[in-house]
């Protein structure tokens, strides 16, 4: 029986972030897997323009992948995704990925990094290991990417949790709730005078590097710095910590597990 293992993600343009992250991750899940054939597919259709225009470079989206797949005579298929929240683009892949379930003997689907309480911990634990050493007078800020999809609320979750563990550290988000104005006061509010800057993403792409390191008017960095407040930017992607590529081998094995209870 052909094997294989697909990782999905949102996808990037930048080949070091790729090769950092995305990659680093999909080593990861092949090692945990040896006895499977791996392959990828992006969920961004503008990331896979820019990649096949600019540098010929075909990715396939996941439903193509999973076409492929089924073309290709796989039988047995495992798949994770790498997004970090359940939002949009995590459903448009379980979407597609329960579309392809008839045509397989086997089809597993890991879940997203934050998707129980227990993830929110692990999570934790991984970005105490990747914050630097902080003074009284420091904060790490995490940018997550935000969302219209109802789970926007999860960054202000992890904020809420990060919080009563009295961590320094704080959560925002470029497309929703909680935004940089309103760190910007908490900041403040707690007498800070530097802050380090981090992206609570999968890859440190176009958001990290333009919308929160960049010296624009409107990045976060150009924000805090008018506020009064040093701004230290870290371009470094979840997906470069060991710790967060373990918890999405972890997702998959629970979702073998899982299938094989219900079976």
């Amino acid at each position: 029986m052909k094997k294989a293992l697909l990782v999905i993600s949102f996808g990037t343009s930048y080949p070091e972030a790729l090769e950092k992250n995305i990659v680093a991750c999909e080593q990861t899940l092949a090692a945990a897997h040896p006895d499977r054939d791996c392959f990828r597919a992006f969920t961004s259709y503008m990331i896979i323009k820019k990649l096949a225009r600019r540098d010929n470079l075909h990715i396939n989206n996941p439903q193509q992948a999973l076409q492929a797949l089924y073309e290709q005579g796989y039988e047995d298929v495992l798949v994770q995704s790498l997004h970090i929240i359940n939002g949009d683009e995590y459903e448009k892949v379980a979407t597609q990925v329960n579309a392809y379930q008839d045509k397989f003997t086997r089809l597993d689907f890991g879940q997203p990094l934050l998707t129980s309480h227990a993830d929110y911990e692990q999570l934790i634990t991984a970005l105490e290991h990747q914050c630097p050493t902080l003074q009284s007078v420091e904060r790490l800020v995490l940018m997550g990417h935000g969302t219209t999809h109802y789970t926007f609320s999860t960054y202000a979750c992890l904020d809420h949790m990060l919080t009563a563990k009295g961590l320094p550290m704080m959560v925002g988000a470029v497309e929703s709730y909680p935004e940089i104005d309103t760190l910007i006061d908490r900041l403040k509010a707690q007498n800070v005078k530097k802050a380090y800057l981090m992206p609570l993403m999968l890859v440190a792409g176009d958001h990290a590097i333009n919308d929160m390191a960049s010296d624009e008017e409107d990045s976060w960095k150009t924000q805090l710095i008018e506020a009064g407040i040093e701004a230290m930017p870290i371009v470094q992607g979840l997906g470069e910590n060991p710790l967060i590529r373990d918890m999405f081998v972890q997702h998959l094995a629970d979702a073998i597990t899982d299938a094989q209870e219900a079976a």
